[in-house]
């Protein structure tokens, strides 16, 4: 590129957001440039208003009890595995091989690092990045927020918070998760706290960024949701109070500080996000479906929208029964039964009569001995459902029972408990569903009513899954008496006559109990219409950012191109020096949270990243 006095001048780029895709994107920039071995000029400039190579997520300040739920050995930020060179854009170690130089006497390949180690990590991810650019190309580090991005002659000026302005050829955006306008029930809590002196709400988001911390010991507490962030609110709740968990033989103890508040828990499950099984896999394990597969989908309808009940959960539901089987034939009857039942299975598809109908996976194990039920996302993701309980103590002991179930699945591992190997199946086919749904692959009742509203939280119930030691510490609370888990089908409802908020559970004997807080710890969905930051209101208004709409279902992610994802404007036009991926465009594209990768093996976020640098250093044309 030259300047009007031809002059050549850099290629300036500006990356928003450095979580987990704003840095990969940089990453592969930096890759693709090396392999170029040209001496062109190219400004990265990375910006993030809290911490620049981390993000707000995985930022370095924020306590260690906040944990990953991928073991150590499974991540990484790099996109290609060590070589005989230096650390560099491409050729890194994994979370754990950079944990293990740093922390030797608490890594583990199969154990869980802290957020803030992850930010540590991919903090020493981008110096790696810097200290090997090829000449001619710089990054500079900017720490501020993008307020307002708009069109300037052939590029965009970003106005940001630190009153300064900068103009780029091409921008990439990666700006995470924001903060939603209330609305329905979460409104009518906060807004029964804002009139009154003495309620609290906690709207969802990151607890690391909740001020959790300003809640006063002994403080009767609700806590919406009983998921991954449920699991962070307690801790921060308990460790990040004094408390300790210590051995008592088979479980653990929970020796309080007497700064706990008392925590009252509550989902439309009941139940707490059951645990990931122990790592058995190796740190490259990439899982091939038998039955999930494209062909084997696409039977009966070879082109064109699927129903996702009718002609995509079928084939899921048999992979799932497949996993299921075959390792309880191997466990019994060893390597080999296992392997000739799946191909067996395989087999059977090709002399189906309905090719667009799976094969009775369960029937066929049966045969064999092997009596189990056909996998039922319901039943597992709701274990209490149709069950009512006479009072507390009923439920607590149903409740400690499938804890305790669930713990001993979860220490056979994921591949040796039947259950855990099959519900990781749900979390390595999610690459398919995302290939399938994406961009209106499913028609708009079954994307809004299928997909999103009942697939999507109950593929996130069986298949997310903290560390076990955390369902380990609920036992102890429970114990405790630290943390009460009100039942299944919980209400938070503000009761004006007593002044504060009640929790309840319709089917647990006098299960109703009044707090003072309201802490809702859930991630708020995307929604593009409700999003409070600034920069997406200024993009929303200047017709830039638009929702995606499949038919007549408004989906409130950014409407994109496919890849490398431009933003389309409101009269259809795509902004080819823009790029939008991750979170943003939730709902346009599916399970957009992937925030990390395996080793050496690219996943769609690497292909994401490598696609939009691709488009970038060929100047966005």
């Amino acid at each position: 590129m030259r300047n009007e006095q031809g002059a050549r001048r850099a290629q300036t780029v500006a990356v928003v957001g450095s979580g987990p895709r704003g840095l990969i994107t940089v990453e592969r920039m930096a890759a693709r440039l090396a392999e170029e071995q040209t001496d062109r000029l190219v400004d990265i400039h990375l910006i993030d208003a809290v911490e620049v190579g981390a993000g707000r997520v995985y930022r370095t300040d924020q306590p260690g009890w906040y944990l990953m739920n991928t073991v150590a050995g499974m991540v990484s930020a790099f996109s290609g595995v060590p070589d005989e060179g230096p650390v560099r854009a491409g050729a890194g170690p994994s979370l754990y091989e950079w944990w293990a130089g740093v922390d030797p006497e608490n890594a583990s390949p199969d154990g869980y690092a802290s957020r803030a180690d992850y930010g540590r990590y991919t903090r020493f991810l981008l110096d790696a990045v810097e200290q090997n650019l090829p000449r001619g190309v710089r990054l500079l580090r900017v720490r501020a927020a993008v307020e307002d991005i708009g069109p300037d002659g052939d590029g965009y000026l970003l106005r940001l918070s630190n009153g300064e302005d900068l103009r780029a050829d091409q921008v990439v955006l990666t700006t995470g998760h924001t903060v939603p306008e209330l609305t329905g029930r979460e409104k009518a809590l906060a807004d029964f706290a804002a009139d009154r002196v003495g309620p609290r709400y906690l709207r969802g988001d990151s607890a690391a960024d909740m001020p959790l911390a300003d809640i006063a010991p002994g403080t009767p507490v609700g806590v919406i949701g009983l998921g991954l962030s449920f699991y962070d609110v307690l801790a921060a709740f308990t460790l990040g109070r004094g408390g300790r968990f210590v051995p008592d033989g088979d479980r653990l103890r929970y020796l309080p500080s007497g700064r706990e508040p008392v925590v009252v828990a509550g989902s439309r499950s009941g139940m707490p996000l059951p645990a990931r099984g122990r790592n058995q896999k190796p740190p490259r394990f990439a899982y091939r479906p038998t039955l999930f597969t494209q062909d084997n989908i696409r039977a009966r309808v070879p082109s064109g929208p699927l129903d996702f009940r009718r002609d995509v959960l079928p084939w899921l539901l048999a992979e799932v029964d497949l996993v299921n089987c075959a390792t309880r034939l191997r466990l019994r009857d060893g390597e080999e039964a296992g392997v000739a039942f799946t191909h067996a299975v395989a087999r059977a598809v090709e002399g189906l009569a309905d090719p667009a109908v799976p094969p009775d996976v369960t029937a066929m194990a049966a045969v064999h001995g092997v009596l189990v039920d056909k996998a039922d996302l319901d039943a597992l993701a709701r274990p209490f459902s149709g069950r009512t309980f006479a009072d507390r103590a009923e439920f607590d002991a149903a409740l400690t029972g499938a804890v305790a179930a669930d713990l001993a699945e979860a220490e056979l591992g994921n591949v040796d408990s039947p259950h855990k190997a099959a519900m990781d199946v749900l979390r390595d086919c999610r690459g398919m569903i995302m290939r399938l749904a994406d961009f209106s692959g499913l028609t708009p009742r079954s994307h809004r009513e299928d997909l999103i509203d009942w697939y999507g939280p109950r593929s996130a119930f069986l298949a997310a899954g903290p560390p076990p030691v955390r369902l380990r510490q609920v036992l102890a609370l429970l114990e405790a008496g630290v943390l009460r888990v009100i039942g299944p089908a919980a209400r938070f409802d503000p009761d004006p006559g007593a002044g504060r908020f009640v929790v309840s559970s319709p089917v647990v004997g006098g299960a109703a109990v009044h707090v003072d807080v309201v802490v809702d710890a859930r991630i708020p969905s995307p929604d593009l219409d409700r999003d409070l930051s600034p920069l997406t209101r200024r993009l929303r208004e200047r017709g830039i950012w638009t929702a995606y709409a499949n038919g007549d279902f408004r989906t409130g992610g950014v409407a994109v191109t496919t890849s490398p994802y431009h933003p389309v404007d409101r009269d259809g036009r795509a902004h080819t020096g823009l790029h939008v991926v991750g979170i943003p465009t939730e709902h346009t594209r599916w399970f957009m949270q992937v925030g990390s990768n395996r080793p050496g093996l690219w996943g769609d976020l690497v292909h994401d990243a490598d696609a939009i640098a691709a488009h970038v250093l060929k100047g966005g044309t």
